[in-house]
């Protein structure tokens, strides 16, 4: 299955109904990702027209796209590690028999889902601050810790992913980057 079948039609690799939620979550994160993509295309296109034919931008146009680019930042890291698509430095784990780099991999995957529960922890403290000081957007009004609801949401998520990343190791017999992605290259050479 290539990349482009695999993010067309995702299915966890996780039994029952861990592998329903994964499957759900997966389709409502591409969901938000594309809408937002278009939604923030639409906004920038039409504050410049705007702005060249009517002579003003749209006033809140700045603030949609701060927005927006929050939710797709947020939702895309769960995207990202739900498709083994985090950057990874790899020269140790590479040099590693199938043993040394399951271990590896289990412990990468178990400490960032720590990390990311931790920045959870805090992402909720700040979101709690922001609240308490009862700040607005200017322009649309909305308070500035309602902006804020994705990354706390995208920390749980990836979260997740990676602690479920390390269950699908420790139950498998393949090393996984992702529940449904097995560690692997693929041949980049292309004939001349």
């Amino acid at each position: 299955m290539t990349d482009e079948e695999m993010e067309k039609s995702y299915r966890s690799g996780l039994p029952g109904i861990l592998g329903v939620i994964d499957t759900a979550i997966s389709k409502m994160e591409a969901v938000i990702l594309a809408m937002g993509v278009l939604l923030m295309a639409l906004n920038t296109v039409t504050n410049v027209v705007a702005r060249f034919v009517f002579g003003n931008s749209i006033m809140f146009s700045g603030e949609l796209n701060r927005i927006l680019i929050i939710m797709i930042t947020f939702a895309g890291i769960g995207y990202a590690a739900r498709h083994g698509r985090h950057i990874r430095m790899s020269a140790i784990y590479d040099a590693l028999p199938v043993g040394g780099r399951k271990v590896l991999m289990i412990g990468i995957a178990l400490f960032t889902s720590l990390v990311m529960f931790f920045l959870l922890y805090y992402s909720i403290i700040y979101i709690v601050d922001l609240y308490s000081k009862g700040r607005v957007l200017p322009s649309l009004g909305l308070p500035i810790w309602i902006i804020y609801l994705w990354v706390p949401l995208g920390f749980l998520v990836t979260g997740i992913q990676y602690l479920l990343t390390a269950v699908k190791n420790v139950t498998s017999h393949d090393v996984y980057l992702s529940t449904g992605v097995v560690d692997g290259y693929k041949d980049t050479e292309t004939e001349v």
